[in-house]
């Protein structure tokens, strides 16, 4: 069976993170996924109380979400981090607005920054890759879109694909996982609700609550060289909630 992890960034609107760790060794979990949020900004010492913590809940961190500021200007911090914690594979999340490129040739550059800075992760032993969003699937000038050309800049980079984003880019996921379905190392796994409903939730579901077919998409995934599963939610307004139904919603699959 496909272990289930947890993306710590679900529950941020959730404190203690102390109480979330309990709740998902409770549950079942064994696996979470750390963001900057949690660690960007610890010393040695809190990173090795946040590792207790883990430990003590019968936890481990094998991926983490690492910003390209951090990655970039603090390499050393960062590996202090992916140390302490004992995380396997970083993945860079995100690009702001303000910072994104507007055509083929910028991307492809992108992908070749992104290349370069995760070379001295790739070589002390870490998987190194991109998380996307739903704007990497918006087609360009030429036809293209900016994933495709963050793939062509980077080819050493690990993809941790997030399948609900990749369906609210207007692409379909199934075609990526085959064309793309080598890099694929890691999975964010989310729903999207009906049309109009979980308005509150920014649109959101607890996965098998929604619209995303996640029996076929596993069976397709499971052919990848996939290993952390991780459930995700943006914005969820019961977390309780989405711990329990996601778990026994993806044990089905």
């Amino acid at each position: 069976m496909t272990t289930l992890g947890f993306q710590l960034y679900s529950a941020r609107n959730f404190p203690p993170l102390s109480d979330t760790l309990k709740k998902l060794s409770q549950a079942g979990y064994t696996e979470v996924e750390g963001y900057g949020g949690i660690y960007g900004s610890l010393d040695e010492p809190a990173l090795q109380a946040l590792r207790s913590d883990l430990d003590a809940n019968g936890l481990t961190m094998p991926t983490g979400h690492f910003g390209l500021d951090l990655l970039e200007n603090q390499p050393a911090q960062a590996m202090t981090i992916a140390r302490t914690l004992g995380i396997e594979a970083i993945y860079c999340p995100h690009l702001a607005p303000d910072q994104r490129p507007t055509d083929a040739s910028g991307w492809c550059a992108f992908g070749q920054r992104l290349g370069e800075v995760g070379k001295r992760y790739q070589d002390a032993g870490y998987v190194f890759g991109w998380h996307n969003h739903d704007f990497e699937f918006k087609t360009l000038a030429d036809g293209s879109t900016p994933q495709e050309q963050i793939f062509a800049g980077g080819p050493d980079l690990a993809w941790e694909a997030d399948i609900a984003w990749v369906i609210r880019g207007g692409a379909d996921p199934m075609a990526w996982i085959e064309s793309y379905g080598k890099r694929i190392k890691a999975v964010h796994v989310k729903d999207i609700a009906p049309a109009g409903e979980n308005v509150d939730e920014d649109g959101w579901a607890d996965v098998g609550h929604g619209t995303v077919d996640w029996k076929a998409l596993m069976a397709a995934l499971r052919q990848t060289p996939a290993k952390h599963f991780v459930l995700e939610h943006d914005n969820p307004k019961d977390v309780d909630r989405l711990i329990a139904r996601s778990a026994a919603a993806f044990d089905t699959y």
